[in-house]
């Protein structure tokens, strides 16, 4: 029923994450594609997903503080939110943080994954929950093997806490209908 959260291949066959359901939730298309989603929820969508990819976003600058791909990532991905840039700028600042991630891994690779998930929320607004998920793969990977299930624990409750009224109750049931893909990262 849906594609997992880990690297897929895409139609250049280069990887990038992927945490869509191959059938998709009609909540998290616009209504102007035949969905129910309105444009001021996707919005909320895109800056809540830039909010959690920001807050590890030091995890991916420790190790590469000259790098700053992730970062405008999520500052494009906030920009399309405003209504600044097209969802298409957007998304290629999104294939730009995955790039960053590639050569990377633990803590600082999630936390680019996580910036280019909320950054391709105005392309396709079901990547809010892999923003999210990846940061909590994020804070995981960077607390001591002993600490990690209380870290990422720690960090989806400080994103619920984030979560504005208005989408609430769309992120939460999305995060119960996929968590099995998304490592189970949303058992806080």
């Amino acid at each position: 029923m849906f594609w997992g959260c880990d690297l897929e291949a895409n139609s250049s066959g280069m990887g990038k994450p992927v945490i869509l359901p191959k059938i998709r939730d009609q909540r998290f298309i616009t209504v102007r594609r035949g969905g129910s989603l309105q444009d001021d929820d996707h919005r909320l969508l895109a800056i809540w997903a830039a909010d959690c990819a920001q807050h590890v976003l030091h995890h991916f600058q420790q190790a590469r503080p000259k790098d700053d791909r992730p970062r405008r990532a999520i500052d494009l991905g906030r920009a399309w939110a405003r209504g600044e840039i097209t969802w298409g700028e957007a998304r290629t600042a999104a294939g730009h943080a995955n790039a960053a991630a590639r050569d990377l891994s633990g803590a600082g690779r999630h936390a680019a994954y996580a910036a280019g998930q909320a950054a391709a929320v105005g392309h396709v607004a079901a990547h809010e929950l892999g923003a999210a998920a990846y940061a909590i793969k994020a804070a995981r990977a960077a607390a001591a093997e002993d600490e990690r299930e209380a870290a990422g624990r720690l960090e989806c409750q400080w994103q619920r806490a984030q979560l504005p009224h208005e989408i609430r109750e769309l992120v939460l049931d999305d995060q119960r209908l996929r968590n099995e893909l998304c490592w189970f990262a949303f058992d806080c």
